[in-house]
């Protein structure tokens, strides 16, 4: 492949990395895009050297060699850019013993080859959004950076979890946005109000979270490339927490992002060497933005859409520099 490549990891349906790689197309931007978790060992062929005896290694070092997908082939220490988007997991639901450990092998080699390449960008890096996934950490970086966080807390305690919802008008929401199914249709699980009176020991299964709901307005989502920071006003029907329930019902306005959130914004990617991320405001009357959570990797091709935002070419921008303060 001649140039410079930029890698795209995810999976074969996914419409918001096709206007990237679109756009990369137009322009005559090398891309080599893959499924890790379905492509490896085939048709995807990795062919990585390193250390003192590789007489092919680059004078500034690192890995070296070749990633093979079909006819198309990528020189590793030349990668511009690698675009993390939605990659399928290395398959580990096998009962085979053999089966096991090549998945394991798989997402150590091939994985970690393609999370260690020299004058790399990442958007992001794997194990950079895997950090941030975690909602305690993402709530103590919001705070240390200045942003405004609801009241939480986060327990296996009934009691703590009754005593906290009699304080204030409260909200239950997931720690994590894993799959999960009702009567073998899948359901989502949103933010939804709980009071006092509902609790009860099943609290004591896992972790819960439990959160003061912000009397808001509008709710604003930010989506943030590099240090540009993409933002819209999203306005649900009365009485609606978690606009997500709500999408055939939603209407949306392109909004400034105060000065102050933006700074803020950036150090919080910058705290977990983030180059993206999706976040979440709830946005009261006064106008004051209440941090509720970030995706370090979510969804925003429908909101460029409807609110007008050139997040595909900033991301197109980004993977096409291939450098940021960041990496």
């Amino acid at each position: 492949m001649d140039g410079r490549p930029v890698l795209v990891c995810t999976e074969y349906e996914d419409a918001t990395a096709d206007l990237v790689i679109a756009e990369l197309n137009r322009r005559r931007v090398p891309v080599l895009r893959f499924d890790p978790g379905r492509d490896f060992p085939a048709p995807v062929v990795l062919a990585a050297r390193i250390g003192a005896g590789d007489t092919s290694r680059t004078k500034s070092g690192g890995w070296d060699g070749r990633l093979t997908v079909g006819e198309r082939t990528a020189d590793l220490s030349a990668v511009r850019a690698l675009y993390h988007r939605r990659p399928s997991p290395y398959p580990t639901n096998s009962g085979e013993q053999a089966a096991r450990f090549a998945a394991q092998e798989n997402r150590r080699g091939l994985g970690g080859v393609l999370g260690a390449l020299p004058g790399c960008l990442y958007l992001s890096h794997p194990q950079a959004i895997a950090r941030a996934e975690y909602k305690p950490a993402q709530l103590d970086a919001a705070t240390r950076a200045g942003l405004t966080v609801p009241a939480t807390l986060i327990t296996s305690d009934p009691g703590e979890a009754k005593q906290f919802c009699s304080e204030q008008p409260t909200i239950y929401k997931p720690l994590h946005a894993g799959a999960y199914e009702v009567e073998g249709e899948p359901a989502g699980i949103w933010a939804a109000p709980v009071e006092a009176g509902e609790i009860d020991g099943a609290v004591s299964r896992s972790a819960h979270l439990f959160q003061a709901q912000v009397p808001k307005v509008a709710d604003v989502r930010a989506v943030v490339v590099g240090e540009q920071v993409f933002a819209a006003r999203i306005t649900a029907p009365p009485g609606v927490v978690d606009w997500r329930a709500e999408y055939q019902s939603l209407s949306y306005e392109p909004v400034a992002c105060p000065d102050e959130i933006r700074g803020a914004l950036v150090r919080f990617l910058a705290g977990f060497g983030l180059n993206f991320g999706a976040f979440d405001f709830a946005v009261t009357a006064d106008g004051a933005w209440w941090f509720l959570e970030c995706n370090p990797n979510g969804q925003w091709a429908w909101l460029e859409d409807v609110a007008g935002l050139s997040i595909t070419t900033a991301i197109a921008d980004l993977l096409e520099n291939g450098a940021s303060q960041h990496d």
